[in-house]
């Protein structure tokens, strides 16, 4: 049995032959998580182990999210989060199952990291080796090796304390806002990351080079605070991987220890409300009508949507309408899932085609809310890592755009194709020539798709934009400051977005959610009504 094909529909499944640890028993505090993307798995599991009975409920017919997998005409597709960093997050969920994560996941290294191409042909590696590095920025500006060294020094400053000390912090209270005060002050959280970066060096390219990084966590590097240059450092540090099978084999693998752990998965179960009694979370009702009892709730469906939508207004006084309305949302995304009958063996596993516009593009996307004629683009080539991804002697891709979220007034369903076939010109002209002439397989998905598929507020595809104004304690909290016994993971809360962004959040509920023993279960975990 292939992995995709154990990702099908569970519910109630349990596997009791494991000792460690121990399944929760039918009188544990009944937790639901709503959402089955990388935060809501790490979610139920980290409950789970900590003695919850969980239930884990996903509107879509899989798990992962925004990370499902798309299997068509013999090609497989990762629909979402393609950039595997931090795994020792991923190692952590395991260990806490009393496993390996080696046992069930290979993941091999990416190298280069990305290979960043310009408009005019010129290229650029970018990985996590010094002089490889100082070799790449020679070839345009030897002038800013001083600089990228210096740079790289300020990243892991900022790494240090923002990833390392900050990341798994709650910042439930004004307070703890204040306390690190002093050190956004001396990290120079004030600029934008773009601004901190041509601190350091001057070349227009390599200032791209060491600035486009927030675009992958729903950033504008000209208005994101430079915090996210952690990134840079964060990737030197552990690298970026690749999991063989795709990204849905690290999904696959996190539902499968759910199950080991006794927790319940439903999916193609449509939570439609987050049912609050006397100010406290006490379960959620499915669009069918069935209601689900719980002791907290932990949502990982986009924080916008779940407020706007999910709870009443009466029960919201910190969240209202227009506040979660007036928030700035992330940009969203076009993307284009393909296979050719060819391989194209000089493209990369990752690469980023840079426009010839940089900074005014992205004020289009994320200010003007206009889509462009041009674009800068992603290219994700998995088959050059993993044949199997594809039928032998072909390639799968997936390319993505970002483009503006909804508020552009953009109709996708116009819109989609002819925004394709500009793509797919682009990379016939530059990368993958021929590209038309061999095409077997190909599918899209649009900002509307964020909307109607993910719940996605605005059809935003990382949710909360992650500026100075939306960090830390001014983001939507991990516990709610509106609802008791309501959590937050995912995208949307602290400490954001990008796969050890989302597995973060799952981690700062073992400090916001109290023990077991704190709760005092009186419902069934589950009671069918009739609407």
């Amino acid at each position: 049995m292939s992995w995709m094909q154990k990702m099908v529909r569970r519910e109630n499944v349990s596997l009791n032959t494991r000792t460690e640890p121990v399944p929760a028993g039918p009188d544990a505090p009944h937790a639901v998580v709503i959402g089955a993307g990388f935060g809501g798995l790490a979610a139920a599991i980290r409950l789970g182990v900590r003695g919850f009975r969980v239930t884990l409920l996903d509107r879509l017919d899989q798990p992962g999210g925004r990370a499902r997998v798309f299997e068509q005409d013999g090609f497989t597709f990762d629909a979402g989060p393609t950039v595997v960093t931090a795994p020792f997050l991923f190692e952590e969920l395991w260990s806490l199952c009393g496993k390996n994560l080696s046992d069930d996941v290979e993941l091999v290294p990416v190298d280069p990291f990305y290979r960043i191409r310009f408009d005019d042909g010129t290229h650029f590696d970018y990985n996590g080796d010094m002089d490889d590095m100082v070799r790449e920025i020679r070839k345009f500006a030897p002038s800013d090796v001083d600089g990228y060294k210096r740079f790289l020094e300020k990243s892991e400053e900022i790494f240090d304390i923002g990833f390392e000390e900050l990341g798994h912090v709650p910042f439930d209270d004004l307070t703890d806002m204040l306390k690190i005060i002093p050190a956004m002050v001396k990290l120079q959280s004030h600029r934008t990351v773009y601004s901190l970066v041509s601190k350091y060096v001057e070349h227009p390219k390599v200032r791209k080079v060491l600035s486009f990084h927030p675009l992958l966590v729903g950033g504008n590097p000209f208005t994101t605070t430079s915090i996210y240059t952690l990134i840079a450092f964060l990737e030197r540090k552990w690298g970026v991987w690749y999991s063989m099978g795709g990204t849905g084999s690290l999904v696959s693998g996190l539902s499968d220890l759910i199950d080991e752990i006794g927790g319940t998965q439903r999916y193609g179960a449509d939570v439609e409300q987050i049912l609050v009694d006397n100010g406290r979370a006490s379960g959620v009702r499915l669009a069918d009508g069935e209601v689900i009892n719980a002791d907290l709730v932990v949502s990982n469906a986009d924080v916008g949507w779940t407020y706007r939508h999910m709870i009443h207004p009466e029960d919201r006084d910190t969240w209202t309408d227009r506040r979660v309305e007036n928030m700035n949302y992330s940009m969203s995304l076009f993307v284009w899932y393909f296979g050719t009958d060819r391989k194209y063996e000089d493209v990369e596993h990752h690469t980023i085609l840079m426009g010839e516009r940089y900074e005014s593009l992205l004020d289009d996307i994320f200010h003007n809310k206009e889509l462009a004629e041009d674009f800068s683009l992603y290219l994700h080539r998995p088959t050059k890592t993993d044949p199997s991804m594809a039928p032998e002697g072909h390639d799968a891709f997936y390319v993505l755009s970002p483009v503006p979220h909804l508020e552009s007034g953009v109709d996708w369903r116009v819109q989609a194709e002819p925004y394709r076939q500009a793509v797919s010109d682009y990379l016939e002209q530059t990368i993958l020539p021929d590209l038309d002439d061999h095409l077997v397989t190909s599918r899209m998905l649009t900002p509307r798709e964020f909307l109607t598929d993910y719940k996605s507020l605005k059809g935003a595809a990382f949710s909360v934009e992650p500026i100075l104004q939306q960090s830390a304690w001014f983001r939507p909290h991990n516990r709610s400051e509106d609802v008791e016994h309501l959590y937050f993971v995912g995208a949307g809360t602290h400490p954001g977005a990008g796969m050890p962004g989302v597995l973060s959040t799952a981690r700062v509920l073992d400090t916001t959610v109290p023990n077991p023993d704190a709760f005092s279960p009186t419902r069934a975990p589950q009671q069918e009504v009739t609407v």
